[in-house]
């Protein structure tokens, strides 16, 4: 493409950092600017470009091809992706499943009207893995899809504990139970519950003077993040969080098993094990920024997921490239 295309980044936590080196890597996109929340002088961003209060996003309208939303999917998100999809082409990681249908719907009501295109949901999952189990039911009708994640530091709900009265800082891992994906590689399409499939550890700082009771009920009975798993909490110190629990790293898998023929048994598997989930998630949003951008000019506006993104859209190089190296 004969100019960059401007990315703007909303947040400025591990996830927008993510996006800050994303972006660095990519030679047809270039970082504007970065809006926070906070008060912009407090905050010294690694590339150095600008940083502007939120509240005067609006202003930059004509400077940001697409903003990259980088905000939690509990208290966040729900707010900021319709807001910021009636002014500027989005994408965001929007990590709720269970709320996806109502969240699209909310987004697409200001981007569409507008002229805007807002991809949401984009990460690994969902994004690349919800990608897979899409593939997997397509070519195996006949079988069964499961996905597993971990063991790995999950950001959406480590933020959603971050949030709860009484906390000070929290981690949370997701881990896979052994017995259940030896199962599902057998290829036996075993019948797994949610509690079955997954267990959820979390370590948590409390504020001086909080009820370690009360804050662990408050996690364990969470709706759609914790109420379905079995949860382990402990408590922990500062210096424990931070020599212990620093690295974020993350990965799963996603299995389809079935059956092909009279007789013959199938298994697809799409695996990741990362290093860094934020800086992953971050490549991931990046990448379909670009298509966001490129679905704008053709005019394909409103909300978008990533089962709306040709492939192709989402690589800097050209179709003819494509054809030639990748086919």
């Amino acid at each position: 493409m004969s100019s960059k295309i401007n990315i703007g980044i909303v947040g400025y936590g591990n996830l927008g950092k993510g996006v800050e080196s994303a972006i660095a890597q990519n030679e047809d996109l270039t970082l504007h600017a970065v809006f926070t929340r906070r008060d912009p002088s407090t905050l010294k961003v690694n590339s150095g470009v600008p940083v502007y209060a939120l509240g005067d996003v609006e202003k930059f309208v004509n400077e940001i091809d697409v903003m990259i939303l980088c905000g939690g999917s509990k208290d966040d998100l729900p707010e900021q992706g319709p807001a910021l999809a009636k002014h500027f082409n989005t994408v965001d990681s929007f990590d709720t499943h269970a709320k996806i249908p109502d969240y699209f719907e909310t987004v697409d009501a200001t981007a569409k009207p507008n002229g805007k295109t807002a991809i949401i949901s984009v990460g690994w999952d969902p994004g690349l893995f919800s990608i897979n189990r899409l593939y997997g039911e397509a070519i195996l009708p006949e079988g069964a899809t499961y996905t597993f994640w971990g063991k790995g530091l999950s950001q959406g709900h480590s933020d959603a504990i971050r949030r709860i009265a009484g906390v000070k800082g929290a981690v949370q891992y997701t881990i896979p139970v052994e017995e259940a994906v030896d199962k599902v590689r057998s290829g036996s399409q075993p019948t797994l519950t949610t509690r079955e499939k997954h267990t959820r550890e979390c370590y948590v700082v409390l504020e001086e003077g909080a009820d370690a009771s009360v804050v662990e009920q408050t996690i364990v009975s969470m709706p759609d993040y914790f109420s379905d798993y079995d949860t382990t909490v402990h408590f922990i110190n500062e210096q424990q969080l931070a020599e212990e629990h620093s690295t974020m790293p993350h990965g799963g898998f996603v299995i389809r098993s079935g059956k092909t023929g009279t007789s013959s048994n199938q298994v697809m598997e799409f695996s990741l094990t990362l290093d860094s989930n934020p800086e992953f998630t971050s490549s991931v949003l990046v990448a379909y920024a670009r298509a966001a951008f490129r679905m704008n000019q053709k005019g394909e506006t409103g909300a978008k997921t990533v089962f709306d993104v040709a492939p192709g859209l989402l690589s800097s190089k050209s179709a003819h490239d494509l054809r030639k190296e990748l086919l």
